[in-house]
């Protein structure tokens, strides 16, 4: 578990997998082995799924790509994987018609996510609330996909 003060129950994010496999990716390292995994889903702009609950189905409005996890292990922190598995990430994005890429930065990682073209999004107190469940400071970001290079 790369993020254990936002515990998901195995389950939950094997659903996110199977719900969107063409949206996950694994990094591995010259030998094969694993460094790090992006894990993203159509979603709506504007909400945001709940944390460690299953979702049952994509919802039919998909305006945004939601990442819902990026995890680097240490070894290959600052090889610039995170960077361009996003870049590739927002390529297929722009392929796909999808207009923005939205996440929620957790654990003080906003400024990383401002460095790679994300703001902070207005919220409603609706959205607010459901942030409070991502931890103390989190943030509901967004990035066009659109229009970007």
């Amino acid at each position: 578990m790369a993020f254990p003060q936002h515990y998901e129950d195995p389950a939950c994010f094997a659903e996110r997998l199977a719900l969107s496999p063409s949206w996950c990716f694994g990094l591995e390292d010259a030998a094969g082995a694993l460094k790090g995994y992006l894990i993203a889903y159509p979603w709506p702009v504007g909400t945001i799924p709940p944390l460690n609950a299953p979702l049952g189905v994509l919802p039919e409005q998909r305006d945004a790509l939601f990442l819902h996890d990026l995890a680097i292990h240490p070894a290959a922190a600052g090889t610039g994987q995170a960077q361009a598995i996003l870049e590739r990430v927002v390529e297929e994005a722009r392929n796909a018609g999808i207009g923005v890429i939205a996440l929620i930065a957790v654990n003080g990682t906003a400024d990383f996510w401002r460095r790679q073209g994300f703001t902070v999004a207005d919220t409603t107190p609706a959205l607010e609330w459901k942030l409070a469940s991502y931890g103390k400071g989190a943030r509901y970001m967004l990035r066009p996909a659109r229009g970007v290079r």
